[in-house]
């Protein structure tokens, strides 16, 4: 597992039935290739978030596969149509096995 993995998502409060709304995502994460060394010459194991999805109430808005070559720190930005009040569920999955989750709600008045 790495360490100090922090999700963090930025998902307006509020709403209107369906309002295109703009989801923001950052993970940070080191995403080490398994390619360098540490000071004693070992090998670095590779750990890199390998995917991402985003649900919302159930249903897929986002699955991204991620390449071995995305930067440290895996932003992502995308919209999404809010027919309803609910939640928004963020699982990234790490080659060693660890999957984060965030969760964030939206009310749609």
């Amino acid at each position: 597992m790495a360490e100090n993995v922090t999700p963090r998502v930025r998902v307006p409060r509020e709403a209107s039935a369906g309002e295109t709304v703009s989801i923001r995502t950052l993970i940070s994460h080191p995403m080490e290739s398994g390619q360098r060394r540490d000071s004693d010459g070992n090998v670095i194991p590779r750990s890199i978030i390998n995917r991402f999805v985003c649900t919302f109430n159930g249903e897929t808005v986002v699955d991204v596969t991620i390449e071995p070559s995305v930067s440290t720190n895996p932003y992502f930005q995308f919209d999404a149509v809010v027919p309803e009040s609910g939640t928004f569920t963020f699982i990234w999955y790490d080659d060693d096995g660890s999957v984060y989750e965030e969760t964030a709600d939206i009310a749609v008045n």
